[in-house]
């Protein structure tokens, strides 16, 4: 299963409403997750060259009608049916507990490292909690051999090869896919007729709430200093820059 993320295009002007209290949502494009694109690339390698191993591949979210489209993108780029939780993805919390409900009937689920609104970096190690099963983080690569799970994560200095049995959580980093794949025509038409199913939430209540948002401050306007001025770029480094 691919825990799937929908996320604005990261060009994407982000403004907010209500005393900046809510993200504003008009004229936003909506895209997968890259991580979580890269990790629905690498699951659908690993199911063709499987030799009928790996049966299918699932992705699930957690959001409401409005997510659709990019779980239809999933779908055309190869998944073979879609999950979705019909509530508002409120906090990681909140998220983790309602994947975990269906994530229990999969031997391998995969999460993206962060995603690229929030950039958490939370829900995966969440839901391995919530299943009481093993995870792995900052993976790079995964692979299955034998029916047993071969992951390479990075770590400082270098990288570290691991080996666990299913069921587990791999959440997923850059290089765990080259590229993510372009859904063809021929997956965009298929992609109408796979399965999409909706599911009600648990019970569960999220942790945290946004009390407010605020935009970065802006950029200060770029100095120009005389090639030949060394003492005031120096000057300036020193106590405007603060960096010597």
């Amino acid at each position: 299963m691919i825990c799937l993320s929908n996320v604005p295009d990261t060009t994407t002007k982000i403004k907010f409403t209500g005393d900046n209290t809510t993200f504003d949502k008009t004229g936003v494009q909506w895209i997968i997750n890259p991580w979580d694109e890269l990790a629905l690339t690498r699951a659908l390698e690993i199911k063709e060259s499987s030799g009928g191993t790996v049966e299918s591949v699932t992705i699930a979210t957690v959001g409401g009608s409005e997510v659709e489209p990019t779980m239809r993108k999933g779908l055309a780029i190869g998944a073979d049916d879609a999950i979705r939780i019909d509530a508002e993805p409120k906090d990681a919390y909140f998220v983790a507990s309602q994947l975990a409900v269906i994530a229990k009937d999969f031997d391998i689920i995969i999460a993206g490292i962060e995603a690229s609104d929030y950039n958490g970096s939370a829900v995966g190690g969440m839901l391995a909690e919530f299943l009481n099963i093993p995870s792995v983080s900052s993976v790079s690569q995964l692979n299955i051999n034998n029916g047993a799970v071969s992951l390479i994560r990075e770590i400082d200095g270098g990288s570290e090869v691991l080996n666990t049995q299913t069921p587990m959580v791999a959440i997923v980093q850059k290089g765990i896919a080259k590229e993510p794949r372009i859904p063809a025509m021929r997956g965009i038409m298929m992609a109408r007729k796979k399965p999409l199913k909706v599911l009600p939430p648990n019970n569960d209540e999220a942790l945290t709430a946004f009390v407010s948002y605020e935009l970065p401050a802006p950029k200060a306007a770029c100095k120009m200093v005389d090639a030949e001025n060394i003492k005031e770029l120096v000057d300036l480094l020193k106590n405007e820059a603060k960096v010597i």
